[in-house]
């Protein structure tokens, strides 16, 4: 297995569904293989998005732990973390519930920080005895959580850019995060169209960074990407170069 020069991540799926691309992993069996490739090609832990029949991503218990099960027998000891979008339940007390109620618990949970009822979400996360991975999308969200009680204690902060944004904007809100002085890692990805210049900028700055089937279906060449094992492959030949 190649070791990266910085440190890669695997978003696996994201909030995308099954129709966007054929070897998008939805069931557990197919989190599974897909966690066991993108660690053999390299990444160092893997981020999912746990989703119901439907194909839409799930906060729910059930749901959830047959994710997290399912990828820590197949990979054990391989950070895993799961995301806790308002999108998949909004509403931000039903949200807390259904967090609350997990009972197969992953490593870390992510959580957008600008979203209804994140900071006390980030309380729960961290009495559970789960790491927090912050997810700043803007100013305003950066400097809320650089000014809160949580950001001493975070796993990880991650710069989280849509496809439209740059590096100039990254090294904005990265200034805000550091102002924090949290001992938190900062990593930076982007979207689609900012994904693999903001990934290169990652590593350049020496920043954590992450890459999968969540952030782009293409490869550094434009082509499409078969799964995220490729995907991962490409990021870590890119940052050693």
């Amino acid at each position: 297995m190649p070791t990266p020069p910085v440190y890669v991540q695997a978003c696996l799926n994201g909030a995308r569904t099954p129709d966007a691309h054929p070897g998008l992993p939805v069931t557990p069996e197919q989190l599974a293989a897909a966690a066991v490739a993108a660690h053999r090609a390299g990444a160092q832990s893997v981020h999912l998005h746990p989703k119901g029949a439907d194909g839409a991503d799930s906060l729910d218990p059930e749901v959830v732990g047959a994710a997290v099960a399912a990828v820590r027998h197949a990979v054990p000891g391989l950070p895993l973390g799961v995301t806790t979008g308002f999108w998949a339940l909004p509403d931000a007390q039903r949200r807390h519930r259904a967090v609350d109620s997990w009972s197969v618990l992953p490593d870390f949970a992510s959580l957008n920080w600008h979203e209804p009822g994140s900071p006390e979400l980030a309380e729960l996360l961290l009495s559970k005895g789960l790491g927090v991975e912050a997810g700043l999308f803007h100013a305003e969200a950066a400097e809320s959580w650089a000014a809160s009680e949580v950001a001493p204690h975070c796993l990880r902060v991650m710069i989280e850019l849509q496809p439209d944004e740059d590096t100039s904007t990254a090294d904005a809100l990265l200034d805000i995060v550091r102002s924090a002085g949290s001992p938190a890692p900062v990593l930076l990805h982007g979207l689609d169209e900012s994904c693999w210049p903001l990934l290169e900028h990652a590593g350049l700055r020496r920043l954590q960074t992450r890459i999968g089937l969540e952030d782009t279906l293409l490869l550094p060449d434009g082509s499409p990407a078969p799964d995220n094992a490729a995907l991962v492959a490409a990021a870590v030949d890119l940052l050693s170069r």
